[in-house]
């Protein structure tokens, strides 16, 4: 297992840092690679972030030095999305077949997990965040038809979007994890605009399903001192609880958002007058 660690920082540090220190700062852009699993620890609430991509060998996950543990989940919960084939995730010798756009709640306590493709030539990605647990909850495989949909936006604002809740009060008990992912239509290029803050949590969001040449501009800083980096597909991007945490793309695309910190309500945001952005 590959694991990067990223510091915190305050934002009136963040207000001086160059494009080539916010990218250093927040992006995570080497999350996929064959038969590795590449993840990043940040010490914004003690988030994991990680690409498990399987192709011709099972993958075992691990405990680093970093995180001071026995096993990987042993004070952990874990959410997960497949964004490639059809792939298994064995849990203490039970498997769990998942396919392509289908998520898993893992809880804390598990101590053996590996992961491996069906087809090597169609290999899995399995996109993960964890974050620390204090109570063990079961293991939930989640779909899009389980995933509680919220319908936003218009086709006059560019954000015609449907979000599909995974790891969600209303879909499966976590201890602070909430994840999910959402969908903008053709035509649709904008995500979260007018944007807001939520003090309470920290997110992390994860960009895919983009062609080589489209670019997600992603907008982040604090409301009256903005900043963007420039997203490529399967990027992630780190999002302090103090930064707004937007995005507009150059063509329609898809990001899975994660988020824990202080409570898991999803409409706890403090949102921020469009005149108000600097």
């Amino acid at each position: 297992m590959n694991l990067n660690v990223r510091y915190a920082n305050h934002p009136d540090d963040a207000k001086k840092y160059t494009t080539e220190e916010n990218r250093k700062h927040y992006l995570i852009d080497d999350l996929f690679s064959d038969n590795e699993m590449n993840f990043t620890y940040s010490h914004v609430d003690r988030i994991i972030t990680g690409g498990v991509k399987p192709v011709e060998k099972e993958l075992v996950l691990e405990a680093g030095k970093e995180m001071g543990v026995d096993y990987f989940l042993e004070r952990r919960e874990m959410g997960v999305i497949n964004i490639g084939g059809s792939g298994v995730i064995t849990l203490d010798d039970k498997e769990f077949k998942v396919n392509n756009r289908e998520g898993a709640y893992i809880g804390m306590g598990v101590k053996d997990v590996t992961f491996k493709s069906d087809d090597a030539k169609n290999p899995a990605k399995f996109y993960i965040n964890s974050c620390p647990a204090h109570k063990a909850y079961p293991t939930v495989i989640i779909d899009l038809s389980k995933a509680k949909k919220v319908s936003l936006g218009s086709d006059e604002n560019l954000n015609k979007r449907v979000i599909h809740q995974f790891v969600h009060p209303a879909v499966c008990d976590s201890c602070q994890l909430v994840m999910g992912m959402t969908i903008l239509e053709p035509g649709s290029v904008w995500n979260t605009m007018p944007c807001h803050t939520h003090e309470r949590r920290m997110e992390v969001y994860f960009y895919f399903d983009m062609a080589e040449d489209t670019k997600v501009f992603h907008l982040m800083g604090q409301p009256n001192e903005t900043r963007h980096i420039v997203m490529a597909n399967e990027q992630a991007v780190i999002s302090p609880s103090w930064s707004i945490h937007s995005g507009v793309g150059t063509s329609n695309y898809t990001f899975i958002w994660g988020m824990c910190g202080e409570n898991q309500t999803f409409d706890d945001m403090d949102f921020v007058e469009m005149k108000d952005l600097k």
